[in-house]
């Protein structure tokens, strides 16, 4: 089952006046999905990779690390919870008390049967329109982590890693991550 497309020509005021039901809704070029919730699977990968991003993070004073649900306003009709997020430090005024008010520098999505391809098309091209500075994908039925970096403003694939091979991101300096470490 994917996710659903519920209505189109959406806009973040709309989406603000949901009723509190539970659900994850967000807004891809105005229209707006429901996703169920994740999988043990996924909430495990996310919470390893969410720790590791966090201490480095906060060790080093790199900036600051959010996790899902937390809305990610691009636009008013691009509205998104990704997994997790990391905003630089020089950049944490896009934090507000509510959301997060423009493009994170890195954003990390763990796919789901639901999700899959929402987050290889249609939020990579939104992450791509709005400056994601990297983006990374994580396969739980493959075990693996693709990273993509900006190119000719695409976000083009610059690595698979599985296993021990090791992933080095390229906005936070010095990070570094294998994928045995998470699945």
């Amino acid at each position: 089952m994917a996710s659903d497309v519920l209505t189109k020509l959406v806009t973040y005021d709309d989406y603000r006046h949901l009723p509190d039901d539970s659900k994850q809704y967000q807004i891809i070029r105005g229209e707006l999905y429901m996703t169920p919730a994740p999988t043990t699977i996924h909430q495990r990968i996310a919470l390893k990779l969410e720790v590791k991003l966090f201490e480095f993070a906060e060790k080093n004073k790199r900036g600051e690390i959010l996790h899902a649900p937390v809305d990610v306003v691009l636009s008013m009709t691009d509205v998104v919870q990704p997994d997790i997020v990391f905003v630089a430090k020089e950049r944490t005024n896009i934090i507000t008390k509510n959301n997060i008010v423009a493009a994170p520098d890195l954003v990390v999505e763990i796919l789901s049967e639901h999700t899959e391809t929402i987050d290889r098309e249609n939020k990579k091209e939104m992450y791509e329109r709005h400056g994601v500075k990297e983006y990374w994908i994580v396969d739980p039925d493959v075990e693996q982590i693709e990273q993509y970096l900006p190119e000719k403003k695409k976000l083009k694939l610059h690595l698979k890693v599985k296993g021990k091979q090791e992933l080095t991101s390229e906005v936070i300096e010095g990070f570094s991550i294998m994928p045995e470490e998470i699945f």
